[in-house]
C-alpha cells in the first residue's frame, strides 16, 4: 500500500504541480510587473507615487468582489474549463495596459485586471485538496506557489531589459514590457482546456488502482473533516475560524504587495540602472523561494502549522521592520531578504489550515472568502506605501506600517485552534 501511494502521489506531482507553477508564474508576472513599468511609466503618465499607489492597488477592489462567484463557478464547471477562461481574459487585459494614457485610464485597466483574474489562485489551492491528501498538502501548495518569488526572480531582469525596448515601433518600453508578457497567458488558456483533469475520477493517466487509491483517501478525509466540521457553503461564508483566517492572510499580503511594489523603486534609489534594479530586486525572492518551499517540507514532515506560521510572520515583521533603519544598501537588502524568506515562507503552511477543516462547495467558499478578504491588504500595502512617501518623502513610515500587519497576523494564528488530525488518513499513512 505505501508503495501504491508513492507511486501515486508521485505521478500526480509529475504532472500537476509543473505545470499549475509556469500558470500562476505567468499570473503573479502579469500582476506585479507594474512595479517595473513604474520605472519609466509614473514619469511618462505623469503618476505620483500616491496615484501609482492606488493604481497598484485598486486591482484588488475587483479581485475582492469577484472572488467567491468565482471559485464558486470552478466547483460548479470545473477547473479545466473555469481556468482557461481566468487565464484568457487576464491576457487580453494585461496586454491592454499598452492604451493606458493617464491617472483613470491606469485605475481602469488596473480594475479590468482584478475581475478578470479572479478566482484563479483560490481555485488552484481548492483544485490541489481535490488530488492530494492533507499530509502532503504545505509541500505541494509551497511548490505551487514558489511561482510568485521566482516570477520576479526571472521576471524582474526580463521586465528591466524590456524597457529598453523604448521607441521601438513607436512604443515606449513600458508598454512592450506590457504587451509581450500577456501572451504567454493566452497560450496557456489554450493548452490549460486539454491538459487539466477535473477529477482524480477522470484522470486516465493514472492505473486503475492508483485512481482507486485515490478517490478512496480523499473521500474517507473529507468524511473525517465532516464529521468533526460539517459545515454549509452559507456558514462558509460567515464562519468565525474563516474570518479569522482572513485577517491573517491580510496581514500576509500586506507585507507581500506592500514591498513588491515598491522595491524596484527602494533598490532605483540606490543609483542603480534599469537592468541592474531588475538583478538586485530578485535578490529577497531567491531567499523567499527557499524559504516556501523549505518550510512546507518541514511543516508536513512534523505536521505543525501554527508555530511554522507564527515563527514566518516574526521574520517578515524583523526584517521589513528593521531596513528602514540602515542606509547601507547591502545591510538593507539583507533586511529586506529576511522579510522576504518569512513572507514567503508563510504562505504554503498558512493555505494547510483552511483546508484542514473545509471540504467540497464549502472549502470553494471558505479558501474563496479568506482570499478576497486577505486581498483586500493588496490595495491597503500599496497605497500606504505610497502615500506615507508623499507625506514623508521616503518609505520608512509605509514599510513600519506593512511590518505591523505581519504582527497582527502573527499573534492572530497564534491564538486559532487548529486540529492537526483532520489533515491526517482515518488509518494513519506514514508521508
Amino acid at each position: 500500500m505505501l508503495e501504491l501511494e508513492r507511486r501515486t502521489i508521485g505521478k500526480l506531482s509529475a504532472r500537476l504541480v509543473p505545470f499549475l507553477i509556469i500558470c500562476y508564474f505567468v499570473a503573479y508576472l502579469d500582476r506585479v510587473n507594474v512595479s517595473f513599468a513604474a520605472l519609466t511609466m509614473n514619469q511618462d503618465l505623469g503618476l505620483s507615487a500616491t496615484a501609482y499607489g492606488l493604481g497598484a492597488g485598486i486591482f484588488f477592489f475587483s479581485y475582492f468582489v469577484f472572488e467567491v462567484p468565482s471559485n464558486l463557478a470552478l466547483e460548479r464547471f470545473g477547473a479545466r474549463r473555469w481556468i482557461a477562461r481566468i487565464m484568457f481574459t487576464w491576457g487580453l487585459v494585461s496586454g491592454a495596459m499598452v492604451f493606458v494614457r493617464g491617472e483613470t485610464s491606469f485605475y481602469v485597466v488596473r480594475v479590468l485586471l482584478g475581475a478578470a483574474e479572479a478566482g484563479f489562485f483560490p481555485g488552484i489551492i481548492f483544485y490541489l485538496t481535490l488530488w492530494f491528501p492533507g499530509v502532503y498538502r504545505a509541500r505541494i501548495i509551497g511548490w505551487f506557489m514558489v511561482a510568485i518569488p521566482l516570477s520576479t526572480v526571472f521576471g524582474a531582469p526580463v521586465s528591466s531589459a524590456l524597457l529598453g525596448l523604448h521607441g521601438f515601433g513607436g512604443l515606449k518600453g513600458w508598454q512592450w514590457l506590457f504587451l509581450l508578457e500577456a501572451v504567454p497567458a493566452l497560450i496557456l488558456a489554450v493548452v490549460t482546456w486539454f491538459y487539466l483533469t477535473d477529477r482524480p475520477a477522470d484522470a486516465a493517466w493514472l492505473e486503475a488502482d492508483e485512481r482507486e487509491w485515490l478517490t478512496q483517501r480523499l473521500a474517507e478525509e473529507q468524511r473525517q473533516r465532516e464529521a468533526v466540521h460539517d459545515i454549509s457553503v452559507l456558514r462558509a461564508l460567515i464562519d468565525p475560524k474563516v474570518l479569522a483566517l482572513s485577517v491573517v492572510y491580510f496581514g500576509g499580503v500586506a507585507t507581500n504587495y506592500g514591498t513588491a511594489y515598491f522595491l524596484p523603486q527602494i533598490v532605483k534609489a540606490f543609483g542603480l540602472s534599469n537592468v541592474q534594479t531588475g538583478f538586485v530586486s530578485a535578490i529577497p525572492y531567491v531567499v523567499g523561494s527557499i524559504g516556501m518551499v523549505w518550510v512546507g517540507h518541514r511543516s508536513d514532515r512534523h505536521m505543525e502549522r501554527k508555530g511554522h506560521a507564527a515563527v514566518a510572520f516574526a521574520l517578515a515583521a524583523i526584517g521589513i521592520g528593521l531596513s528602514p533603519l540602515f542606509d547601507d544598501p547591502t545591510v538593507k537588502m539583507l533586511f529586506l531578504s529576511i522579510g522576504a524568506f518569512g513572507v514567503f515562507a508563510v504562505l504554503p503552511v498558512f493555505w494547510t489550515l483552511p483546508t484542514a477543516f473545509l471540504s467540497g462547495a464549502s472549502a470553494a467558499a471558505g479558501i474563496a472568502v479568506i482570499n478576497s478578504v486577505g486581498n483586500l491588504a493588496g490595495f491597503f500595502g500599496p497605497f500606504a506605501m505610497g502615500a506615507l512617501k508623499d507625506a514623508t518623502g521616503d518609505y520608512a513610515a509605509g514599510l513600519w506600517v506593512i511590518a505591523a500587519c505581519a504582527v497582527l497576523s502573527m499573534v492572530v494564528v497564534l491564538a486559532l485552534h487548529h486540529d492537526r488530525r483532520l489533515e491526517e488518513a482515518p488509518s494513519t499513512t506514514p508521508a
